[in-house]
This record gives C-alpha cells, structure tokens and sequence, in this order.
C-alpha cells in the first residue's frame, strides 16, 4: 500500500481537489496534517476529510499536538510531520512506501514500478512536472518536465530564461520529491531521503514515477499561495527565488490599500511566474496530464488494518513531537565551504562533475 504525508492550509475546493488527485494516481491512504486546524474554513476541511475512508486527518493545534511547543518555521513542522507518520507505519508490512508531498503536489505512482525497485533499495524519487502559469487560467492540465543542456539554451536565447538552468525555468522546486519504506528506518526531509542522523541516501528512479508541481497555476493562486507563506512562519528558499520570497512577504505584510498590494503582486507575478506557454507548446517542451482523466482505484485497509492504524496514531499522538524531527548534520560546518550540499553535508569529491549535471537538469 502506497502512502503519502502533507502538511496542508488551504481552501475547501483546493484540498478537495488534492485528495481526490492523489487518490486517482496510484496513492492509497494519506495522512493529511492541517497546519492551523482552529482556522474556520479549516474546521470544514477536517469534517470532510474525516468522511474520507482514505484519508487519516491531524490536527495540528498548538497547545494538544505540539504541546505549546509548535515550532516557528514551516519547514520544520512540515519534517516533524512526515517522519511522524513514518514511524506511525513502520511496524506494518502493508506499508510498502511512504510519500512526503506538498498540498499543491500530486504523486505520479506506478504499482509495477514500484514493485520492480530492489530489495536493496529503500528510497525512490520522484521528478518533478510543473504546471504552466497563466495569470487568469483555470486548473491546468499543461505540465513542464526537466529539460536538456541544450533545450536550456535555447529557451535562454530566445529571451524565455534568464540562466540555462532548470532552476529558472521552474518557478517552484527541481529537487523532486522521495519515498521511503516505512520499514526501513530511512526519514523524510522536503525533498530528500535520509538515515536518521540526516545523511541523504541513494534513491531508485523510474520514469514511470514523478510529481506533479501547481506551483502556481495562476495569478490567484499566486496570490493565495504566497499570502498563506507570508503568515507561515520562516521558510528556505533556494538562491535565485530568496528574494522574490522577501519582497512578496514584505508586499503582503505592509500596511498597504489592497488596490495598491494586488497591482504590484500582479507586477511580481507577470516578472516572475506567468509562463510563456506558446513558446514552450510550440517547441515541444510541455506534456498534458489530468490526473482525473483515467483515475486508478485506491486500495482500502482492511478492518484489522484500519483498526492497527487508529491504534497506532493514537499511541503516538502524545509524544513529543520534536523527537520525530531529523535534522542535516554538521550544517554549520559545512556552511560557505564549497562543494558543502544544501543541507550542509560534504559532498563525494568524484561525483562533482555528476551531482553539477543532475542540478542542471533538475
């Protein structure tokens, strides 16, 4: 059985939309972990994921679930989370693999794919596919893949990109997402399989795996998205999109008329976001996908499992959640030396040349 786990504040419509996704693309069960259970339209997300026989619903308020110790930053939670539903699944063998996802984030799952991965391998990845951006679009069923050294360059030439580099032409992340077996002791990082001193683990790849990224879909999203993170708490950002981050965040919390903040949101969305989908239709770059168009049928625990499950969530739902939290090791050590990873652990000397080609591809 194939699980996921997020941590999720949304609208009604958009998580309605997330679940249903997952569920129609190989996703079996998934733990869902509301990040501000006491807002209002929250409390209607909860009620109707609890009629959800596929969806085990978390609220995480303050004062029961983190025990008044609710940490400061996004990021933080999103990993305690995630590793609290690893170890949540780890005694059951029916629990053949655990997600980590976004709520703007859609598994691509393949039962024979995920059955031919090694024994030896306890980690998979899944590439990201991003959906285009246009300011008044519906939800869109145009996705961009990961594109070549040369494909890069040609979208720089023809004035589409700044940089040849995936992380310009993605607006959102190029890391992908990973998958753990909950039995293997692995954690979960936002996009890395790790052990459980933060070391990043080798993981198997598979075309018939991936993620599909609404990053931001369109402008009211984008608008609803970053809005939602500016309230968030502290998050990491890569490089390149570390400013637009701070400038939006300063956008949406200054004292501002909202006729002024939405034209200069709009401003930053058309300069940063809005995809030029003709260019990249016309050369071939995008694919369609509706995850909806072919869904696949989840499969259902059964009485004793749902029964191991409830039992199990409510044994660890008192323990203190900072002991689920794996962090990367020596980051401080690491941190200005080159050739130091992102999480701040050294990478392997020979694979430079190789690790410098996977980040321009994505």
């Amino acid at each position: 059985m194939f699980l996921t786990a997020s941590t999720v504040k949304d609208s009604a419509e958009n998580v309605a939309f997330f679940v249903a996704a997952n569920l129609a693309s190989g996703v079996d069960h998934m733990f869902v972990f509301l990040d501000d259970p006491d807002d209002t339209e929250q409390r209607e997300v909860a009620d109707a994921l609890d009629e959800n026989p596929h969806v085990t619903c978390l609220r995480t308020d303050t004062a029961g679930w983190w025990g008044g110790k609710r940490p400061a930053g996004l990021n933080v939670r999103q990993r305690t989370n995630a590793n609290w539903a690893r170890a949540v699944l780890e005694p059951f063998e029916w629990a053949e693999w655990l997600f980590h996802i976004d709520g703007d984030e859609v598994a691509r799952l393949d039962r024979r794919a995920l059955a031919a991965v090694p024994a030896s391998q306890d980690a998979v990845w899944l590439p990201p596919f991003e959906a285009v951006s246009v300011w008044d679009a519906g939800r869109p069923t145009l996705f961009k893949r990961l594109l070549r050294d040369g494909e890069l360059n040609l979208l720089r030439v023809l004035g589409t990109i700044e940089e040849p580099t995936n992380q310009h032409y993605f607006h959102g992340h190029v890391m992908g997402k990973s998958g753990v077996r909950p039995g293997s002791g692995l954690g979960l990082t936002l996009h890395d399989a790790v052990s459980q001193d933060g070391r990043k683990q080798e993981r198997h790849e598979d075309p018939r795996l991936g993620v599909l990224h609404y990053d931001a879909p369109s402008g009211e999203e984008f608008v609803r998205k970053w809005t939602a993170l500016a309230h968030a708490g502290p998050a990491r950002y890569r490089a390149s999109r570390a400013p637009s981050a701070q400038a939006l965040r300063s956008l949406v919390t200054d004292d501002l008329p909202d006729d002024v903040r939405e034209r200069y949101l709009r401003r930053i969305y058309e300069q940063t976001t809005a995809d030029d989908v003709e260019t990249l239709a016309d050369l071939g770059f995008l694919l369609e996908i509706d995850p909806l168009e072919a869904p696949a049928q989840p499969r259902s625990l059964d009485d004793a499992q749902r029964e191991a499950l409830a039992g199990r969530v409510s044994e660890l739902a008192d323990r203190p959640k900072g002991s689920f939290f794996i962090d990367d090791p020596a980051k401080g050590k690491a941190k200005g030396k080159k050739g130091a990873a992102p999480g701040g652990s050294q990478r392997k000397p020979g694979r430079r040349e190789q690790l410098k080609r996977l980040a321009r591809r994505g």
